[in-house]
């Protein structure tokens, strides 16, 4: 029985989709559920799944096409048979001519390939210059990887050719020559373009800076962390303990977790944290929802599986949507201080950056501790200077005195 596969109902404010990858090719027998091609918004990644086990006739909306609400992506036949399908091309294989044949298996191996690589995959072999067919493929399926790649640029073969190439790229560039490419940014890429410029147009942002001594913190984590993970099969990371700090203070400070609309200022009186990550398609903040009822554990766990996921790009888009403040992490990359953009319409982001060991006063003494500098941006329209100063003071002393927050004081 022939099916059209369609493109499914798309979520709330996303008026279309981009064709990213096709998983299957035409004549390729498929499973019930099985993944055939990933749609991609300007969130999240849809994936349109088989109704039923059978083949895939024909591909009606190829990759990077633009696609609506309903329309048809491509015809799939359900029941027919694996063997059938194999059967009726191996016998076009062995009725065809010798030549034909080596053609026809070269060109089904390199289509082949590019059928099944990600997004990720792809631009690292596009600008690497690669033929994916003479990659090691070590991912499911036989699915060549962003590993595999990276790998087979690692190897000997691979660096003198790049060497060679080089080396022409240098005659070239002696000889007047400039290289440029040119390629369209994602709809993720656009989406933020756009956030960022209604922050910066749309808001009266101002940053205020301030430096927290995570002696304490890190003297907590190294006694507790193995019975930590032990007893709740997670790691306890930094982000719990600044997430459950942020909360702490915005509790006494309601105008940081409150929003404009329109005239009217919106006093949350929940605290949905966004916590900002980085990926292969760009940056996403999913939500850790209601933190203010959630464990250390529960905080640790969620962000782990958020990164899997947002890596992955299986992140729902109500996992993306809302918040009422924000916490992003430069430290991770070694940033030691930057000014982190508001994410309307919450009124502010906290930054954290890297941790260094530096020399410090301590009761008229000179120590060595772990500093990390703290950025608080906020939308000066609600929230006053004196307000954000004493909010970003209030974590740094939760922090230096973990015992303040974990008892409520």
């Amino acid at each position: 029985m022939s099916n059209e596969i369609k493109v499914p109902t798309l979520p709330e404010s996303i008026a279309d989709a981009l064709v990213a990858t096709w998983h299957k090719k035409p004549g390729d027998f498929v499973k019930q559920d099985e993944n055939l091609v990933d749609l991609e918004t300007d969130k999240v990644i849809l994936e349109v799944p088989a109704p039923a086990d059978g083949v895939l006739k024909e591909i009606l909306k190829p990759e990077g096409e633009t696609v609506l609400a309903d329309e048809i992506l491509a015809k799939f036949e359900a029941g027919a048979a694996e063997t059938s399908t194999s059967s009726e091309s191996a016998g076009d294989a062995s009725n065809a001519p010798e030549e034909s044949k080596g053609s026809n298996e070269e060109s089904k191996t390199s289509e082949g390939a590019d059928v099944h690589l990600s997004p990720a995959v792809k631009r690292l072999v596009k600008e690497n210059n690669l033929n994916p067919a003479e990659i090691k493929a070590t991912g499911k399926d036989g699915k060549l990887t962003k590993a595999d790649v990276e790998n087979h640029l690692k190897s000997p073969s691979t660096s003198s050719e790049k060497s060679s190439t080089a080396t022409q790229d240098d005659s070239s560039a002696s000889a007047g020559f400039r290289v440029e490419e040119r390629v369209p940014m994602t709809r993720l890429r656009k989406r933020i373009a756009e956030r960022l410029m209604e922050a910066k147009n749309s808001t009266a942002m101002l940053t205020t800076f301030n430096e927290v001594n995570l002696q304490a913190v890190m003297d907590l984590r190294n006694r507790y962390k193995d019975q930590f993970e032990k007893e709740f099969d997670a790691r306890l990371g930094f982000m719990s303990f600044f997430t459950k700090a942020s909360v702490a203070a915005l509790k006494r400070f309601p105008s940081i977790n409150a929003s404009i609309d329109g005239d009217d200022v919106v006093y949350h009186g929940y605290y949905d944290i966004g916590i900002a990550m980085s990926t292969d398609r760009g940056l996403v903040v999913p939500i850790l929802r209601n933190a203010e009822n959630m464990s250390m554990a529960d905080m640790e766990s969620s962000i782990v599986d958020f990164a899997k996921r947002g890596k992955a790009g299986k992140l729902e888009l109500s996992e993306l949507t809302g918040g009422t403040f924000s916490i992003t992490n430069g430290g991770v990359f070694g940033s030691m201080l930057s000014t982190p953009i508001l994410n309307p319409p919450q009124s502010a982001i906290l930054g954290m950056h890297t941790i260094q060991q530096r020399p410090v006063v301590e009761n008229g003494e000179i120590v060595i501790r772990p500093m990390m500098y703290l950025a608080l941006s906020y939308d000066h329209r609600i929230v006053d200077g004196k307000e954000a100063i004493s909010f970003l003071v209030n974590i740094k002393n939760m922090l230096e005195d973990p015992a303040r927050f974990l008892l409520g004081l």
